[in-house]
This record gives C-alpha cells, structure tokens and sequence, in this order.
C-alpha cells in the first residue's frame, strides 16, 4: 500500500516570523497568569501587541471629522470609548485620545491604520502618533474581576456608576493605568510596557484569594 506524503508545514509569513521571535512586557508572567485563574470566578490574560495610536485633534475641527471617519468616531467627553467594528477610541483629553485596533493593524505587518490616520490629519494641526510599544494589555474577566481591581484602584468601580463601555485614567497598585470596562464582568488594563510586570504580579496577587489551593 502507497504511503500518502505528509503535507508540507506552510511556510511562516514575515509577519509571522516577526511576531514569534517578538517579547511582549509581561510575557514572563503567562504561567503564572494561567495558574493563578480561576474559571468562572476570575481570570487574568496579556493581550500583546495590540495596535495602539496616540491622537491629537482639536473637538470640531476638519482633521477631527476626517480621523473619526477613518475610526468610526471620536469620544466626546471623559470616559467615553468610540469607534467602529474592531477599532476602539478611548478619551484621554479634550482633544487627545488613544486608538486601539488588532495587532495586524499595524503597519509593520502590512495594516494600514496608522498612515490612513496620518493621511486624514492631512497637514493640519494636531498629531499622529505610533504608541503601540509604549502599553500593553491585561484581559481581566470573571465576577471577581472588580473585587480585585477595587484593592488599589480609586475608581467608584460599582456597576452603577462605572458602566460596560467606559474607560478612564486612573492608578492600580500605584501604577498609572487606562481602565477599560468592555463588559459586565469583564475589563482591560493598559499600563505602560515598564510598569506592566509589576502591576502583572500585583493583580496576581489580589486574585491569591480566589485561587484553587494548589497554587502557591
């Protein structure tokens, strides 16, 4: 009987080359992240390489309205998140926010986000930024998520008040963060790429009490 050839392993893209050999901020952290979750009560998650881009638009202006065609919008005031499809805007400032879209958004693996941005300032005042490297991120989900954060956050955090689809500046742990509620149980932490070890283990560690007993 003829031995069926074993299908050849497709060749990596340089995108994907680029993004394996690639060391996220908290990458020494997956273990411990994926030992100290508890499904169903609260989980922790890096979320690396996200493509993130800083904006500086006057509220109103021309280049204002041809950046928030290409995001899907801008947010109008504190705490409000824009955008459209798998692009989100965060409010950082009266005329200055954060754009967050999938890491194949950047132009390093071939999107076209950032110079689409670039082109809708088109000249005018204001300023386009590449921030991606500066943050990364943290997935927390789970019905504990909240209890965990409220240990160092000084955020009213209560369902009424800091709703699903809200995000602010403010500190975790002492660490400078963005605060992004994508959900009912469910938020995201942006801290910047320097201080995300250390926040990293200080989540870590305010999810200890909800661990199984076989963590250490």
């Amino acid at each position: 009987m003829a031995e069926t050839a074993a299908s050849p392993t497709p060749a990596k893209t340089p995108a994907e080359k680029d993004l394996a050999v690639r060391t996220s901020p908290a990458g020494s952290l997956r273990d411990a992240f994926a030992a100290g979750s508890l499904a169903g009560t609260v989980e922790i998650a890096e979320l690396p390489f996200l493509t993130m881009v800083g904006i500086r638009a006057a509220a109103g202006s021309d280049a204002a309205r041809r950046i928030a065609d290409v995001t899907g919008g801008l947010p109008a005031r504190s705490g409000d998140v824009a955008g459209s499809g798998d692009i989100s805007v965060l409010w950082l400032g009266p005329s200055e926010f954060l754009v967050i879209a999938p890491t194949e958004a950047h132009e390093s693996l071939g999107g076209d986000l950032i110079q689409a941005l670039r082109e809708a300032l088109d000249g005018d005042a204001g300023q386009v930024v590449d921030l991606s490297a500066n943050r990364t991120t943290f997935e927390l989900t789970g019905p504990q998520a909240r209890s965990v954060l409220e240990k160092g956050c000084s955020l009213d955090l209560h369902p009424r008040v800091f709703k699903a689809g809200t995000a602010y500046s403010t500190e975790i742990g002492n660490i400078p963060a963005l605060l992004w509620k994508t959900g009912e149980d469910s938020f995201r932490v942006f801290p910047r790429a320097s201080f995300a070890e250390f926040l990293g283990r200080w989540l870590l560690d305010g999810m200890r009490e909800y661990a199984s007993p076989e963590v250490p």
